[in-house]
């Protein structure tokens, strides 16, 4: 009984004190209760839980039922302008004109030329460009729309250095371009 009173009195006076102690008390106790839960768990096999994959896709939606997604949508919307208003495409034409015709203007002219074509916001981003470093000088077909949205269109001009990308927004039903991008071929 004498050597059972030491080793509690060890164990509370010194080991428990100490950082070593500590930490082996704590191991103790985390495999204790691993140990006790693997004994009363009610364990079915190797193959349960969440390595257990389902022989099937799981649906939420019955497969029969018709597709309500914009994924599947072949149509694209037709885009709304203002009675009297140019449409995307001449503003994107009328816009790529006055893009390409900067090294003939100066710079205050060829921003000008776009600052009646353009949102604000675009109008501002182009104000410290120069019209020098635009990388063409003339288109070499014909644009091509993509509709978006009813009032958001892309518009890609093809050029004889590449092709220049316009999205044009239209919250209004007035075209205006929003975004200039320029895609080397």
């Amino acid at each position: 009984m004498r050597a059972v009173r030491r080793a509690i009195e060890f164990l509370f006076t010194r080991a428990l004190r100490s950082r070593l102690g500590i930490a082996l008390a704590i191991g103790v106790l985390v495999v204790g209760v691993l140990g006790a839960a693997r004994l009363f768990s009610d364990s079915l096999g190797p193959a349960t839980g969440l390595s257990n994959r389902p022989s099937e896709p799981i649906t939420t939606v019955d497969p029969t039922t018709g597709d309500d997604g914009v994924v599947g949508s072949t149509t694209p919307p037709s885009p709304v302008t203002r009675p009297g208003a140019p449409s995307p495409e001449q503003i994107a034409d009328r816009f790529t004109t006055a893009w390409l015709g900067g090294r003939r203007v100066g710079a205050e002219e060829w921003h000008a030329s776009l600052r009646q074509f353009s949102t604000p916001e675009l109008t501002e981003e182009l104000a410290g460009a120069d019209p020098t470093g635009v990388p063409a000088e003339r288109t070499t077909g014909e644009p091509s729309l993509r509709p978006r949205t009813e009032r958001f269109v892309e518009v890609l001009v093809p050029l004889d250095s590449g092709r220049l990308r316009l999205e044009l927004v239209a919250p209004d039903g007035q075209w205006l371009v929003d975004a200039v991008d320029w895609e080397r071929t």
